[in-house]
Order: structure tokens, then C-alpha cells, then sequence
């Protein structure tokens, strides 16, 4: 905006502003491309579910419908002044997906345990079966019990079963005991919530079995009581892990069981160490079924049947063999969508490749960010919580990158091919796969960042080699051997590749041993993560110089990492786990035997490699935590803390304390002082604990706080 004013000793006229000119600037650009307004309704239908899933309260269900509603009657109402009915769209489609996330959560709503139980006696179908290293991960369905109180019991449950016990299949009637938990509440404030995942799943609790495992008949109405949806599911699974079984017996070991989860989503089998060194390499996203895996399945099927048809002319002239092989190309996906368990990357790889393919037939552009953008709204219409996983963020943050980058190159690729000799386009194949994988890198980092507080320095290079490897040889066998499945000739493909798998392992363990691999960094605030999804799509959306401001709030997203000091001190839901940080910004724990997952997602949010453990008596830290069989003060500027374990230390360490957490509870009195008190109910109430210190006061972030009081968060302590 330029100012304009008169010399102080001319008379004219009063200081005028020369508005306008960056707005008509900005409607310039925005009226320039109008073909490109479409693509904002996906991230406007994003917005309203995170504006959903952003209240701390839960909304009256009339709201979305209505205001949706009210928005769509003001788009008609103004639909002859263009500006204003482009607003109301826009509203729109925030309240639509507003209510759609609303209807999502009314509609999955089932009982969830609100204590631990048992062990407890159990009866139920099994309705999906995950191999495990040591076991089995059941997930049980129509159950029955002798427990005192049935009705505590929820419809679905998650059992974790040992090796000792009998292998057991999708669809088989067993009997065991259990015990059973609610869904773990997040190990600190902002991180994985796992018990708004399992809401939205149909989990009501988790646990593990005890003793022996018992196969019983199912009941005799049990097939009557069936639902189609519940038989096409079982169907599916006991067919997944059929296959997964027949692989496993073939390829033994690790290779076996990558190839497993490459042909049937099942990764449960594969060996701890085999998943690190994948991630440390860049390499993890291998073996999670995407756009790379469902593409080269519905791209090997469609050139394989068209040359099969190509072969009898009468059909290739005569007929639209493309189209046909098309159409049985997106059929394949489906079942292979179906085999793999139907994950959030799964889906939306198979509405791009479907999207695609459906293109061809109607000779349309195959891949644009149109389609990018119809799969996303698919995706979060059917599954609106999915916008909040690591899953959908880093696969749609991939595809429309690589969509928006391949835009730039896409006029000049025909011409880099012309006329070239076979080692220029082996070469320039190499290029295009280092270029894809660089786009997909700085696409991604952030999320993996947020998600995982890692980035894989050497991603690229692992990936100049495992990803041709993937393309050329695994993906390929894996085909030839779902075809040869129903004559039991599979170990024919397998084997072979199974060689390309060991191969693919042995440049995941060679990167992931470079010095430096592995880069670790701190938990990331939640509106970084906002700012830089916006400007990604920003960046990627828009076709103009001007998507370049983009860059702005992908640069002030990253910052906020270093804007966001981490916490002083933690402390567990049950109050079994304390942690300090040093001065050194090391990571202190008070136990390193109890609640290590705990300590593991503290240490990973802190963007450190290891925690070290205080001991139970002296002095660590320089002096500033002294401990005692009964507790610890941990001395910081202004403030005393007290981490009590046992109430015999409560008189003494509220004397000197002016803030005290403990283990257990404190009855009102037995701080008469002006500590503050954070006691075991408040930690039982409230969840896990972070805590700032500052000169100024505490400051002090939960659990329960960060969640509000929604269907998935435990209902303790809401009156």
C-alpha cells in the first residue's frame, strides 16, 4: 500500500491512501487461475475436520448439518455476486467436512472399558489374525464371558496372544483368559493418541491372554447372526492370512516376512531390527502398500494384458484393447486393495490408479491434481479421522508434490527421451527415480519429523537403488506369484523374490550404518505442522510465481520447533515414571525397568538418542536432584520440586517444596503451605504431566487438556 501526501506548505488536497493496487493485484493473480480454484475444495473440506478434531469440546451433531446447510443456501442466495458465492462455497465445503467428521464419530460409537479387568474369561470370533515375532495379535468380535459384570464388556477387543499357543485363523470360535485395559491414553501431552484411533477402529480395549488357548465351536447361529459386511471381512482376512502363512513357510526369516507384508499388509512378523535399519535408510515407506505398490501392480497388469491381446490382431485392430486392459487393470487393484488390508495409503493409491485408469478409457489426462484432489475428498469423506494420521499426511503430501513437480517437467520429458541411445535412457531413468525421490524427501520430511522426530539423511541414495530393485524385481515375482497361489506353485516367484528382498535389506542395513544416517529432532508444535501444510499446498496447488510465498509458512512452520522450549519435567499417567532434563539437555528418568515405551516416546519428542536413569539414592545433575528411598527434590532457580514416592515424605518435602508431584495421593491438609500439588488422582484424572519452570511461575500442560472431553477420551474425572 503506498501513501501519498501533500508537502506540508502547498495547499491541495487531504493525504489520500492509493489503495487498491495490491488488492487488484491479488484478484489479478487469483482470476488468472480460475481453473486451478477447484483444487482448494479438498483442503477446505481438510480444514473443517480439523476444525472438528481442534475442539476441546464435543459439538451438538445438529451443528455441522445446519451450518452446512445455511452456507449452501447463502452459495444460491448470492450466486449473481460471484465474490461473495465463491465465500459461501468455500464455507461450504468447511461445514461439509465439518459434518461429515461429526457423522463419522455418531456412527462408529461402540462401549469402551473405562477400567482394567481380569483376568476375565473369554469367548469370541476371531476377526482378523496378525502373525507377531512371538505370537499372535487377535482382534475378537461377538464375545461372551462369565464375568461378574457383562455388561462392562465392549464388542471388540485387541488381544496380544504368546508363541506357546495354538495358531489361530480368521473365523475360528477360541477360549481363553485375558486381561483387558482400556486403550492406553497418549504418553505425553501431543503425542500419538492411540485411543482416539482405536475409537474410530471399533476397539472398546486392548490386553493379553493368560494361559492356554482353547478352540470351540462356534454357536449354532453364529453364520445366521452374520452380517454380509462382517463375512465379506472375514472372508478377506482368513484369505490374507492364508497367503501371509503360505509365504512365511516358503521365505523364512526376514525376507519372508517383508515379502509377506509387501503381498498382504501384514508387517507384524517383520524382525524389529529389519524396521529400523528400513527406516534409518529412507527406505520404510517400502513396505507400507502405496501409490509405488499399487501402481506397479495395476501398471504390470495393464502392459501384461495388453500385449497378451496385442498378440491376436483381430482383437488389437478391431477392438479398444486398451480400454479393456485398463478396466482389468483397476479390477486387480481392487483385489489387491482388498488383500492388503485396505489401509489409508492403500485407499488412496487406489483411487489415483483407479482414477487414472478410468481416465484412459474415457481418453482424458491420466494424472493431474485434479485427480490428486477427487481421492483426497474420497478418502476423508469415507474416513475423516485418517486426515490426523502419519499415513494420510505423508502419502498425499508425496503424490501431490511429485503431481505438482512432474507439471514442470512434464512438457519437456518427451523430448528428453527423442532420439536417444539406450545408456542415456537407463540414465536418464536413474535421474528421473533421484529426482522423484528428492520431491518425495522435502515433501514428507516435515511430517516424518512431526510424527517420528527423525529424518533419513541418505534417503536418496537408498532409494537410487531399492526402488528400481522394488520396480523391476520384487513387485514383478510378487505378481507371478499370486497367479501361481491357486495351483500351489508360488515358491517358483518367491524364491526369486525373496532375492530381491535380501538384496533390498542389505542396502537398508549398508545406509543405515553410515555415520549420520539418522538425524533426531524435537517434537514439532501443532500449528507448525498447520503452517507448513499450507504452504505446501500453497507451493503445489497454484501455477503462478506467485505460489512462491508458499515458502514463507513452510520456513515459519520449521521455526517452530526452536520457537517451543521442551519441558523441564514429566510425569506419567500413573505416576510410575518421572523424567527430568539436564542441564546438558540429557534426558534423566527415574526407572529405566517400568514404563519404557513411556520413556522411549519421551526421549523421541525431546529429539534425543537415549535417556540415562537417576539413582535411587545420592545426588545427580550437579547437585540439583537428590534422592531417597521415599522420593527426590530436583532444584532448579526459583523452584523446588518434590517427586514423591511414598507419603512418609510429604511433611518434610512440602516444607521446602514449592511444587510437589506424587505418586501417591495427598489428602487436603498435608500441604499447608504454598506449594502447589499434583497428587495421583491428578495425574489419574488429568493423564500424563509436562511441566515448564520458569522464574516467572509453572507452566503446565496435560494430557486430558490437550484432548478435552470427546467420545474417545476415558470419562474419569469429567464431573
Amino acid at each position: 500500500m503506498t501513501i501519498a501526501v501533500e508537502s506540508p506548505g502547498h495547499a491541495g488536497p487531504r493525504p489520500r491512501v492509493a489503495a487498491g493496487g495490491a488488492g487488484r493485484w491479488l484478484a489479478a493473480q487469483v482470476e488468472a487461475e480460475r481453473e486451478r480454484w477447484v483444487l482448494w475444495l479438498p483442503v477446505a473440506f481438510a480444514a473443517g475436520i480439523g476444525v472438528y478434531f481442534g475442539l476441546p469440546q464435543e459439538p451438538p451433531l445438529w451443528l455441522g448439518p445446519s451450518a452446512l446447510a445455511l452456507c449452501v443456501a447463502a452459495g444460491v442466495a448470492t450466486r449473481r455476486a460471484p465474490a461473495i458465492a465463491l465465500c459461501a462455497v468455500a464455507a461450504a465445503a468447511i461445514c461439509a467436512g465439518f459434518a461429515a467428521a461429526q457423522l463419522r464419530t455418531a456412527v462408529v460409537a461402540a462401549p469402551v472399558l473405562e477400567k482394567r479387568i481380569g483376568p476375565v474369561p473369554l469367548a469370541g470370533e476371531v476377526l482378523s489374525a496378525q502373525p507377531r515375532l512371538n505370537g499372535q495379535r487377535l482382534v475378537l468380535h461377538r464375545l461372551e464371558t462369565y464375568w461378574r459384570d457383562p455388561v462392562l464388556l465392549p464388542k471388540t477387543v485387541r488381544i496380544t496372544v504368546g508363541a506357546n499357543s495354538p495358531t489361530v485363523r480368521p473365523g475360528d470360535w477360541i477360549r481363553l483368559r485375558a486381561v483387558l485395559r482400556p486403550p492406553p491414553d497418549p504418553a505425553a501431552p501431543g503425542a500419538y493418541d492411540f485411543g482416539r484411533r482405536a475409537y474410530f477402529q471399533g476397539l472398546g480395549g486392548v490386553g493379553f491372554a493368560m494361559g492356554r488357548i482353547d478352540p470351540i465351536p462356534p454357536p449354532p447361529d453364529a453364520q445366521a447372526t452374520n452380517d454380509w459386511l462382517t463375512a465379506w471381512r472375514l472372508w478377506w482376512a482368513d484369505l490374507r492370512f492364508a497367503i501371509a502363512q503360505r509365504v512365511l513357510d516358503t521365505l523364512p526369516g526376514p525376507s519372508g516376512a517383508v515379502a509377506a507384508a509387501l503381498m498382504t499388509g501384514e508387517r507384524g512378523a517383520i524382525p524389529a531390527a529389519t524396521m529400523q535399519a528400513m527406516r534409518d535408510s529412507g527406505l520404510a515407506h517400502l513396505l507400507a502398500i502405496s501409490g509405488l505398490h499399487m501402481g506397479l501392480v495395476a501398471g504390470l497388469l495393464f502392459v501384461g494384458l495388453r500385449g497378451l491381446l496385442a498378440l491376436v490382431p483381430r482383437l488389437a485392430l478391431t477392438y479398444p484393447i486398451k480400454k479393456w486392459a485398463a478396466l482389468a487393470a483397476v479390477a486387480g487393484a481392487f483385489v489387491y486393495l482388498l488383500l492388503t488390508g485396505a489401509t489409508i495409503p492403500t485407499q488412496r493409491a487406489f483411487l489415483m490408479v483407479g482414477l487414472a485408469l478410468l481416465a484412459v478409457t474415457l481418453d482424458r489426462t491420466v494424472l493431474s491434481l485434479r485427480l490428486v484432489a477427487w481421492a483426497a475428498v474420497a478418502t476423508l469423506a469415507i474416513a475423516p479421522e485418517s486426515l490426523l494420521s502419519a499415513s494420510f499426511q505423508l502419502s498425499f503430501a508425496a503424490v501431490t508434490a511429485l503431481v505438482a513437480g512432474y507439471e514442470i517437467v512434464r512438457d519437456r520429458r518427451g523430448h528428453l527421451f527423442a532420439e536417444r541411445g539406450l545408456w542415456t535412457r537407463i540414465a536418464l531413468y536413474f535421474a528421473g527415480i533421484a529426482l522423484t525421490s528428492v520431491i518425495a524427501n522435502l515433501a514428507t520430511a516435515p511430517f516424518a519429523a512431526a510424527h517420528f522426530n527423525r529424518i533419513a539423511w541418505f534417503g536418496l541414495a537408498a532409494n537410487l537403488i531399492a526402488v528400481p530393485l522394488t520396480a523391476l524385481w520384487i513387485m514383478p515375482w510378487a505378481i507371478v506369484a499370486f497367479l501361481l497361489l491357486p495351483f500351489g506353485a508360488e515358491q517358483v516367484a518367491l524364491v526369486p523374490m525373496g532375492w530381491g528382498i535380501d538384496a533390498m535389506l542389505a542396502v537398508a542395513e549398508s545406509v543405515a550404518a553410515w555415520p549420520g544416517a539418522v538425524g533426531v529432532v524435537r517434537a514439532m508444535p501443532a500449528y507448525g505442522l498447520i503452517l507448513i501444510a499450507l504452504g505446501g499446498v500453497w507451493l503445489c496447488l497454484w501455477r503462478r510465481p506467485w505460489r512462491l510465498a508458499g515458502l514463507g509458512p513452510i520456513l515459519a512452520g520449521a521455526l517452530s520447533i526452536a520457537a517451543s522450549p521442551p519441558p523441564d519435567l514429566l510425569a506419567s499417567g500413573d505416576g510410575k515414571l518421572f523424567a527430568i532434563r539436564g542441564s546438558d539437555g540429557a534426558l534423566l528418568v527415574s526407572t529405566e525397568k517400568s514404563r519404557k515405551f513411556d520413556a522411549d516416546v519421551w526421549r523421541r519428542r525431546l529429539g534425543l538418542r537415549e535417556t540415562e536413569a537417576w539413582p535411587s539414592l545420592g545426588e545427580v545433575a550437579g547437585g540439583r536432584l537428590r534422592c531417597d528411598p521415599l522420593g527426590c527434590l530436583y532444584r532448579t532457580g526459583e523452584h523446588v520440586v518434590a517427586l514423591v514416592q511414598d507419603s512418609r515424605a510429604l511433611r518434610d518435602d512440602c516444607a521446602v517444596a514449592t511444587l510437589v508431584i506424587s505418586r501417591v495421593p495427598v489428602r487436603r491438609g498435608t500441604c499447608p503451605g504454598g506449594a502447589m500439588v499434583i497428587d495421583r488422582f491428578d495425574l489419574w484424572r488429568h493423564g500424563a504431566h509436562a511441566l515448564w519452570l520458569a522464574p516467572d511461575g509453572v507452566r503446565i500442560e496435560t494430557v486430558g487438556d490437550r484432548r478435552g472431553r470427546r467420545p474417545w477420551t476415558p470419562k474419569r474425572g469429567r464431573e
